[in-house]
Protein backbone atom coordinates (compact mmCIF):
# COMPACT_ATOMS: atom_id res chain seq x y z
CA UNK A 1 0.00 0.00 0.00
CA UNK A 2 2.84 2.37 0.86
CA UNK A 3 4.47 1.61 -2.51
CA UNK A 4 1.21 2.48 -4.29
CA UNK A 5 0.96 5.76 -2.34
CA UNK A 6 4.54 6.64 -3.25
CA UNK A 7 3.69 5.94 -6.91
CA UNK A 8 0.69 8.27 -6.73
CA UNK A 9 2.73 11.04 -5.08
CA UNK A 10 5.49 10.63 -7.67
CA UNK A 11 2.97 10.78 -10.52
CA UNK A 12 1.32 13.91 -9.08
CA UNK A 13 4.66 15.65 -8.60
CA UNK A 14 5.87 14.73 -12.10
CA UNK A 15 2.59 15.94 -13.60
CA UNK A 16 2.72 19.32 -11.84
CA UNK A 17 6.44 19.92 -12.49
CA UNK A 18 6.34 18.92 -16.17
CA UNK A 19 3.06 20.75 -16.92
CA UNK A 20 4.17 24.02 -15.36
CA UNK A 21 7.51 23.73 -17.17
CA UNK A 22 5.92 23.15 -20.57
CA UNK A 23 3.45 26.01 -20.10
CA UNK A 24 6.30 28.43 -19.34
CA UNK A 25 8.33 27.04 -22.27
CA UNK A 26 5.39 27.29 -24.70
CA UNK A 27 4.48 30.75 -23.48
CA UNK A 28 8.01 31.93 -24.23
CA UNK A 29 7.85 30.16 -27.61
CA UNK A 30 4.50 31.61 -28.64
CA UNK A 31 4.37 35.00 -26.93
CA UNK A 32 8.01 36.07 -27.02
CA UNK A 33 9.29 34.26 -30.13
CA UNK A 34 6.09 34.51 -32.21
CA UNK A 35 5.45 30.81 -32.91
CA UNK A 36 1.61 30.55 -32.78
CA UNK A 37 1.01 27.01 -34.05
CA UNK A 38 -0.27 25.31 -30.88
CA UNK A 39 -2.18 22.40 -32.43
CA UNK A 40 0.66 21.43 -34.77
CA UNK A 41 3.11 21.66 -31.87
CA UNK A 42 0.90 19.23 -29.91
CA UNK A 43 1.09 16.72 -32.77
CA UNK A 44 4.88 16.92 -32.62
CA UNK A 45 4.69 16.37 -28.85
CA UNK A 46 2.74 13.16 -29.34
CA UNK A 47 5.04 11.89 -32.10
CA UNK A 48 8.09 12.45 -29.89
CA UNK A 49 6.29 10.75 -27.00
CA UNK A 50 5.54 7.69 -29.16
CA UNK A 51 9.12 7.50 -30.47
CA UNK A 52 10.48 7.75 -26.91
CA UNK A 53 8.17 4.99 -25.67
CA UNK A 54 8.98 2.85 -28.70
CA UNK A 55 12.69 3.15 -27.91
CA UNK A 56 11.98 2.32 -24.25
CA UNK A 57 9.97 -0.73 -25.29
CA UNK A 58 12.78 -1.91 -27.58
CA UNK A 59 15.13 -1.75 -24.58
CA UNK A 60 12.60 -3.80 -22.57
CA UNK A 61 11.92 -0.99 -20.11
CA UNK A 62 8.24 -1.94 -20.22
CA UNK A 63 6.22 -4.80 -21.69
CA UNK A 64 3.95 -4.06 -24.62
CA UNK A 65 0.44 -5.45 -24.19
CA UNK A 66 -1.94 -5.99 -27.06
CA UNK A 67 -5.19 -3.99 -26.83
CA UNK A 68 -8.14 -4.27 -29.19
CA UNK A 69 -7.26 -2.10 -32.18
CA UNK A 70 -10.72 -0.58 -32.56
CA UNK A 71 -10.79 0.47 -28.90
CA UNK A 72 -7.33 2.06 -29.07
CA UNK A 73 -8.05 3.78 -32.38
CA UNK A 74 -11.32 5.32 -31.21
CA UNK A 75 -9.71 6.34 -27.92
CA UNK A 76 -6.74 7.97 -29.66
CA UNK A 77 -8.93 9.80 -32.18
CA UNK A 78 -11.23 11.03 -29.39
CA UNK A 79 -8.30 12.50 -27.44
CA UNK A 80 -6.88 14.10 -30.57
CA UNK A 81 -10.25 15.66 -31.43
CA UNK A 82 -10.63 17.01 -27.88
CA UNK A 83 -7.27 18.82 -28.16
CA UNK A 84 -8.27 20.37 -31.47
CA UNK A 85 -11.67 21.44 -30.10
CA UNK A 86 -10.07 23.07 -27.04
CA UNK A 87 -7.75 25.07 -29.29
CA UNK A 88 -10.67 26.08 -31.54
CA UNK A 89 -12.65 27.05 -28.45
CA UNK A 90 -9.83 29.36 -27.40
CA UNK A 91 -9.71 30.82 -30.90
CA UNK A 92 -13.45 31.56 -31.13
CA UNK A 93 -14.02 32.68 -27.52
CA UNK A 94 -12.58 35.23 -25.14
CA UNK A 95 -9.94 34.01 -22.67
CA UNK A 96 -12.46 34.37 -19.85
CA UNK A 97 -15.02 32.12 -21.55
CA UNK A 98 -12.28 29.61 -22.40
CA UNK A 99 -11.34 29.46 -18.70
CA UNK A 100 -15.00 28.87 -17.87
CA UNK A 101 -14.96 26.00 -20.38
CA UNK A 102 -12.05 24.40 -18.52
CA UNK A 103 -13.82 24.95 -15.18
CA UNK A 104 -16.93 23.17 -16.51
CA UNK A 105 -14.95 19.97 -17.10
CA UNK A 106 -15.02 18.98 -13.40
CA UNK A 107 -18.80 19.15 -12.81
CA UNK A 108 -19.47 17.48 -16.17
CA UNK A 109 -17.02 14.68 -15.30
CA UNK A 110 -18.76 14.21 -11.94
CA UNK A 111 -22.11 14.05 -13.77
CA UNK A 112 -20.89 11.46 -16.30
CA UNK A 113 -19.26 9.24 -13.67
CA UNK A 114 -22.38 9.42 -11.50
CA UNK A 115 -24.76 8.55 -14.35
CA UNK A 116 -22.74 5.99 -16.32
CA UNK A 117 -20.35 4.51 -13.74
CA UNK A 118 -22.61 4.70 -10.66
CA UNK A 119 -19.79 6.47 -8.83
CA UNK A 120 -20.83 8.27 -5.66
CA UNK A 121 -19.43 11.67 -4.68
CA UNK A 122 -20.10 12.79 -1.10
CA UNK A 123 -21.48 16.23 -0.30
CA UNK A 124 -18.12 17.15 1.27
CA UNK A 125 -16.27 16.31 -1.95
CA UNK A 126 -18.75 18.33 -4.00
CA UNK A 127 -18.39 21.29 -1.60
CA UNK A 128 -14.58 21.21 -1.84
CA UNK A 129 -14.79 21.12 -5.66
CA UNK A 130 -17.16 24.10 -5.59
CA UNK A 131 -14.70 26.09 -3.45
CA UNK A 132 -11.86 25.12 -5.80
CA UNK A 133 -13.77 26.16 -8.94
CA UNK A 134 -14.80 29.44 -7.29
CA UNK A 135 -11.18 30.25 -6.47
CA UNK A 136 -9.86 29.40 -9.94
CA UNK A 137 -12.72 31.39 -11.47
CA UNK A 138 -11.87 34.46 -9.40
CA UNK A 139 -8.17 34.15 -10.31
CA UNK A 140 -8.44 33.44 -14.03
CA UNK A 141 -11.83 34.45 -15.47
CA UNK A 142 -11.89 38.08 -16.56
CA UNK A 143 -14.35 38.64 -19.41
CA UNK A 144 -17.23 36.50 -20.67
CA UNK A 145 -17.97 37.28 -24.31
CA UNK A 146 -20.38 34.76 -25.83
CA UNK A 147 -20.95 33.75 -29.44
CA UNK A 148 -22.88 30.84 -30.93
CA UNK A 149 -20.03 29.03 -32.73
CA UNK A 150 -17.67 29.46 -29.78
CA UNK A 151 -20.28 28.11 -27.37
CA UNK A 152 -20.92 25.00 -29.50
CA UNK A 153 -17.17 24.36 -29.79
CA UNK A 154 -16.77 24.75 -26.02
CA UNK A 155 -19.58 22.28 -25.32
CA UNK A 156 -18.04 19.74 -27.70
CA UNK A 157 -14.60 20.32 -26.13
CA UNK A 158 -16.01 19.69 -22.65
CA UNK A 159 -17.76 16.48 -23.71
CA UNK A 160 -14.80 14.99 -25.59
CA UNK A 161 -12.31 15.94 -22.87
CA UNK A 162 -14.41 14.45 -20.08
CA UNK A 163 -15.14 11.24 -21.99
CA UNK A 164 -11.50 10.89 -23.02
CA UNK A 165 -10.24 11.24 -19.45
CA UNK A 166 -12.85 8.86 -18.05
CA UNK A 167 -11.90 6.30 -20.70
CA UNK A 168 -8.21 6.75 -19.83
CA UNK A 169 -9.05 5.54 -16.34
CA UNK A 170 -11.66 2.95 -17.37
CA UNK A 171 -9.56 1.23 -20.07
CA UNK A 172 -6.58 0.86 -17.74
CA UNK A 173 -8.72 -0.79 -15.08
CA UNK A 174 -11.01 -2.92 -17.23
CA UNK A 175 -8.27 -4.24 -19.54
CA UNK A 176 -5.60 -4.35 -16.82
CA UNK A 177 -3.08 -2.29 -18.79
CA UNK A 178 -0.60 0.23 -17.45
CA UNK A 179 -0.56 3.93 -18.29
CA UNK A 180 2.62 3.39 -20.33
CA UNK A 181 1.07 0.59 -22.39
CA UNK A 182 -2.09 2.60 -23.14
CA UNK A 183 -0.16 5.76 -24.05
CA UNK A 184 2.24 3.78 -26.28
CA UNK A 185 -0.61 2.28 -28.32
CA UNK A 186 -2.86 5.36 -28.49
CA UNK A 187 -0.24 8.09 -29.10
CA UNK A 188 0.19 7.30 -32.84
CA UNK A 189 -3.53 7.82 -33.47
CA UNK A 190 -3.61 11.04 -31.46
CA UNK A 191 -0.53 12.30 -33.29
CA UNK A 192 -1.91 11.30 -36.71
CA UNK A 193 -5.21 13.15 -36.41
CA UNK A 194 -3.47 16.27 -35.06
CA UNK A 195 -0.70 16.06 -37.65
CA UNK A 196 -3.35 16.19 -40.38
CA UNK A 197 -5.74 18.68 -38.79
CA UNK A 198 -3.22 20.76 -36.83
CA UNK A 199 -1.85 22.90 -39.69
CA UNK A 200 -5.41 23.54 -40.93
CA UNK A 201 -6.67 24.53 -37.47
CA UNK A 202 -3.63 26.73 -36.85
CA UNK A 203 -3.90 28.43 -40.24
CA UNK A 204 -7.60 29.10 -39.62
CA UNK A 205 -6.89 30.62 -36.21
CA UNK A 206 -3.65 32.50 -36.93
CA UNK A 207 -3.89 33.20 -40.70
CA UNK A 208 -0.33 31.84 -40.97
CA UNK A 209 1.12 28.71 -42.55
CA UNK A 210 3.25 26.53 -40.28
CA UNK A 211 5.24 25.25 -43.28
CA UNK A 212 6.03 28.80 -44.49
CA UNK A 213 7.21 29.94 -41.06
CA UNK A 214 10.88 30.93 -40.80
CA UNK A 215 12.43 28.80 -38.07
CA UNK A 216 15.31 30.52 -36.29
CA UNK A 217 17.78 28.48 -34.20
CA UNK A 218 16.29 29.74 -30.92
CA UNK A 219 12.76 28.81 -32.05
CA UNK A 220 13.94 25.32 -32.99
CA UNK A 221 15.68 25.01 -29.60
CA UNK A 222 12.48 25.90 -27.74
CA UNK A 223 10.43 23.51 -29.93
CA UNK A 224 12.84 20.66 -29.13
CA UNK A 225 12.75 21.55 -25.42
CA UNK A 226 8.95 21.64 -25.49
CA UNK A 227 8.81 18.20 -27.17
CA UNK A 228 11.20 16.72 -24.59
CA UNK A 229 9.13 18.05 -21.68
CA UNK A 230 5.94 16.82 -23.35
CA UNK A 231 7.06 13.20 -22.91
CA UNK A 232 6.86 13.68 -19.13
CA UNK A 233 3.57 15.58 -19.45
CA UNK A 234 1.85 12.85 -21.50
CA UNK A 235 3.30 10.01 -19.44
CA UNK A 236 2.34 11.59 -16.09
CA UNK A 237 -1.15 12.48 -17.36
CA UNK A 238 -2.00 8.85 -18.14
CA UNK A 239 -0.32 7.70 -14.93
CA UNK A 240 -2.22 10.15 -12.69
CA UNK A 241 -5.59 9.37 -14.31
CA UNK A 242 -4.94 5.64 -14.05
CA UNK A 243 -3.83 5.71 -10.41
CA UNK A 244 -6.44 8.17 -9.13
CA UNK A 245 -9.45 9.50 -11.09
CA UNK A 246 -10.39 11.98 -13.84
CA UNK A 247 -11.76 14.42 -11.24
CA UNK A 248 -8.51 14.35 -9.26
CA UNK A 249 -6.59 15.02 -12.46
CA UNK A 250 -8.74 18.09 -13.14
CA UNK A 251 -8.18 19.30 -9.57
CA UNK A 252 -4.47 18.88 -10.18
CA UNK A 253 -4.86 20.82 -13.43
CA UNK A 254 -6.28 23.81 -11.56
CA UNK A 255 -3.33 23.66 -9.14
CA UNK A 256 -1.14 23.95 -12.22
CA UNK A 257 -3.17 27.00 -13.33
CA UNK A 258 -2.49 28.70 -9.99
CA UNK A 259 1.22 27.85 -10.19
CA UNK A 260 1.42 29.10 -13.78
CA UNK A 261 -0.16 32.42 -12.72
CA UNK A 262 2.34 32.70 -9.87
CA UNK A 263 5.36 31.73 -12.01
CA UNK A 264 4.16 34.02 -14.79
CA UNK A 265 4.23 36.94 -12.39
CA UNK A 266 7.58 35.93 -10.88
CA UNK A 267 9.51 34.90 -14.01
CA UNK A 268 7.73 36.61 -16.91
CA UNK A 269 6.47 39.71 -15.03
CA UNK A 270 2.86 39.15 -16.07
CA UNK A 271 0.25 41.48 -14.54
CA UNK A 272 -0.87 40.30 -11.09
CA UNK A 273 -3.71 41.80 -9.08
CA UNK A 274 -5.28 41.35 -5.65
CA UNK A 275 -8.05 39.40 -7.38
CA UNK A 276 -5.49 36.87 -8.64
CA UNK A 277 -4.06 36.47 -5.13
CA UNK A 278 -7.49 36.03 -3.50
CA UNK A 279 -8.56 33.54 -6.18
CA UNK A 280 -5.39 31.47 -5.83
CA UNK A 281 -5.73 31.34 -2.03
CA UNK A 282 -9.39 30.26 -2.27
CA UNK A 283 -8.46 27.63 -4.87
CA UNK A 284 -5.64 26.25 -2.71
CA UNK A 285 -8.05 26.09 0.24
CA UNK A 286 -10.48 24.11 -1.95
CA UNK A 287 -7.69 21.74 -3.03
CA UNK A 288 -6.78 21.22 0.62
CA UNK A 289 -10.39 20.37 1.47
CA UNK A 290 -10.60 17.98 -1.49
CA UNK A 291 -7.40 16.19 -0.49
CA UNK A 292 -8.49 15.94 3.16
CA UNK A 293 -11.97 14.58 2.36
CA UNK A 294 -10.56 12.10 -0.19
CA UNK A 295 -8.07 10.85 2.41
CA UNK A 296 -10.82 10.41 5.01
CA UNK A 297 -13.03 8.51 2.56
CA UNK A 298 -10.13 6.26 1.51
CA UNK A 299 -9.51 5.41 5.18
CA UNK A 300 -13.17 4.44 5.54
CA UNK A 301 -12.91 2.21 2.44
CA UNK A 302 -9.82 0.51 3.86
CA UNK A 303 -11.65 -0.06 7.14
CA UNK A 304 -14.58 -1.64 5.24
CA UNK A 305 -12.99 -3.25 2.15
CA UNK A 306 -15.91 -5.64 1.54
CA UNK A 307 -18.41 -2.80 1.17
CA UNK A 308 -16.20 -0.89 -1.26
CA UNK A 309 -15.60 -4.03 -3.36
CA UNK A 310 -19.34 -4.65 -3.63
CA UNK A 311 -19.82 -1.07 -4.84
CA UNK A 312 -17.08 -1.50 -7.42
CA UNK A 313 -18.66 -4.72 -8.72
CA UNK A 314 -22.03 -3.01 -9.11
CA UNK A 315 -20.52 -0.23 -11.23
CA UNK A 316 -21.77 -0.16 -14.81
CA UNK A 317 -19.06 0.00 -17.52
CA UNK A 318 -18.94 3.38 -19.25
CA UNK A 319 -17.68 1.92 -22.51
CA UNK A 320 -18.64 -1.43 -23.92
CA UNK A 321 -15.10 -2.50 -24.72
CA UNK A 322 -14.54 -5.08 -27.45
CA UNK A 323 -14.07 -8.82 -27.05
CA UNK A 324 -10.74 -8.40 -25.36
CA UNK A 325 -12.46 -6.63 -22.48
CA UNK A 326 -14.25 -9.92 -21.71
CA UNK A 327 -11.12 -12.01 -22.14
CA UNK A 328 -8.78 -10.04 -19.91
CA UNK A 329 -9.09 -10.45 -16.16
CA UNK A 330 -10.50 -7.46 -14.27
CA UNK A 331 -7.86 -5.48 -12.45
CA UNK A 332 -7.79 -6.05 -8.69
CA UNK A 333 -6.07 -2.79 -7.93
CA UNK A 334 -8.14 0.24 -7.03
CA UNK A 335 -6.89 3.47 -8.15
CA UNK A 336 -7.13 9.27 -12.06
CA UNK A 337 -7.70 13.49 -13.81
Amino acid sequence: MSGFQLGVIGALFLSVASSVSIVICNKALMSNLGFPFATTLTSWHLMVTFCTLHAAQRFNLFENKSIDMKTVMLFGILNGVSIGLLNLSLGFNSIGFYQMTKLAIIPFTVLLETVFLNKQFSQKIKLSLLVLLLGVGIASVTDLQLNFVGTILSILAIITTCVGQILTNTIQKRLNVSSTQLLYQSAPFQAAILFVSGPLVDQFLTKQNVFAYKYSPIVLAFIILSCIISVSVNFSTFMVIGKTSPVTYQVLGHLKTCLVLAFGYTLLHDPFTERNIIGILVAIFGMGLYSYFCTQENKKKQADPLGSQLKDKDATPFLALEKEGHEVKNSDKDSLA
